[in-house]
């Protein structure tokens, strides 16, 4: 009879531009090709791991993408008083070998990272802002706990979905404006404005 091993997991954090959200980083993939939101404790019942996240009462929303999971946590709570409870918790959690999510869930379409590939019937400019957007722009947006999804352009303005780390944070509309914007007018000349979407 084999026996399966438990290899001890690395965790580490990393601060991210929204001052709510911390990232943690493991030596796991936990969503390959994806990400996944919850922004409450109701759309987290696929997955242990958020439902125990969220039983935290400090929590407020939990982000897996890659390697890594962003929790987002309230107003009143600092960092500094939660940082590593929550990961010895997340270490714990994984040298346990729990699961991240139910048996058999797979990601709704809508959670899917779209790589936004330029389609036959995509316009040159749409094509040239799909190809910043993954070129440029998401590889720093998830970087920094987040990620962002081309949603649609029509005359000049470009919208966007940002989630995880991004979503509410302080400092998302200065990169939206002075980054996202910024690139795609001096590289897409037509664009004139872009703007956040929610979900």
């Amino acid at each position: 009879m084999e026996t399966t091993e438990l290899v001890p997991t690395n965790v580490y954090t990393e601060m991210t531009p929204n001052p709510e959200t911390m990232k943690f980083v493991t030596d796991k993939i936990l969503v390959l090709d994806n990400y996944i939101e919850f922004k409450d404790i109701e759309s987290a019942k696929v997955s242990p791991l958020a439902m125990e996240l969220f039983s935290f009462p400090f929590v407020k929303g939990v982000f897996f993408m890659n390697n890594f999971v962003t929790v987002t946590k309230d107003l009143n709570t600092e960092w500094m008083d939660i940082n590593t409870s929550l990961k010895d918790f997340i270490k714990q959690y994984f040298d346990e070998g729990k699961p991240i999510f139910e048996k058999g869930f797979k990601p709704t379409p809508s959670a899917e990272i779209k790589s936004d590939p330029v389609a036959s019937s995509d316009t040159e400019i749409v094509s040239k802002i799909k190809e910043m957007l993954e070129t440029y722009i998401k590889p720093a947006v998830e970087m920094d706990g987040g990620a962002i999804q081309f949603k649609s352009y029509n005359e000049g303005r470009v919208s966007l979905l940002l989630q995880g780390s991004c979503s509410g944070c302080p400092s998302s509309t200065i990169t939206l404006k002075a980054g996202i914007e910024g690139l795609l007018k001096r590289m897409v000349p037509e664009v004139t404005e872009v703007v956040a979407e929610n979900e």
